[in-house]
């Protein structure tokens, strides 16, 4: 079943989403690698109220993370921080494999409310239960698609921490159509990865147990015809 969502998404709106399900995106995404990431962290970490020693944090809270470090042409010059659309092209967008920043993914989704993920691969256990205990989904991007991923992104709408290296920077970007992306975690930590591989084991366990019996019969006759 295909289902559209937009930017800002409610949870509510999120725990109505099921495994296996098939889901558009539109609006605002941020994406977010492993240095990218580790900042957050580190962040979120040093930011006390009342200290004076806050830093600013592009990502808000309730925003969808993008698992990718997507290939960027400068058509322009600006100042690194903050650029509009007329300063970037981005040639291509994947999905980044998501276990990469297992580590922060629990923190970054505690701290900042992230409602979803998007990325390739699939999540850790922590992350898992961080999703469940604060409403969040993962989307997974077809892994190939990333010229495809580009063409459903609209204007750039800035870049932050681009001190990071173009790949590793965060990238706000507006998106409209955004997908096709499959509901492989939903928000009662449903995995599309441990049913698929539970399938897998099932089915592995019936060839042997078919295998075995066959062997029996086989020796059995080898036996009889002896």
């Amino acid at each position: 079943m295909k289902k559209k969502i937009t930017t800002p998404v409610l949870e509510e709106e999120l725990k109505k989403l099921r495994v296996r399900e098939i889901v558009y995106l539109s609006g605002d995404i941020y994406t977010a690698r492993d240095k990218a990431c580790q900042r957050i962290v580190e962040y979120t970490g040093t930011n006390s109220p009342g200290t004076g020693s806050e830093k600013e944090i592009p990502v808000p809270e309730g925003a969808v993370l993008y698992h990718c470090g997507p290939l960027i042409r400068r058509k322009s010059n600006g100042n690194g921080n903050g650029n509009v659309d007329g300063d970037w092209e981005i040639i291509a967008a994947g999905p980044t494999t998501s276990s990469r920043m297992e580590e922060t993914s629990q923190e970054i989704i505690e701290k900042l409310r992230i409602r979803a993920i998007i990325g390739k691969g699939g999540m850790g256990v922590s992350t898992i239960a961080a999703m469940r205990k604060y409403g969040c989904v993962y989307l997974a991007m077809i892994g190939g698609a990333a010229v495809l991923a580009a063409r459903c992104i609209k204007p750039i709408k800035a870049v932050y921490w681009i001190d990071l290296g173009l790949a590793e920077a965060v990238w706000h970007l507006h998106v409209e159509d955004f997908g096709p992306l499959i509901v492989c975690i939903d928000t009662s930590g449903n995995s599309l990865y441990e049913e698929i591989a539970e399938e897998a084991r099932r089915k592995v366990l019936d060839l042997a147990q078919t295998y075995t019996h066959t062997d029996d019969e086989n020796i059995d006759t080898v036996y009889k015809n002896g």
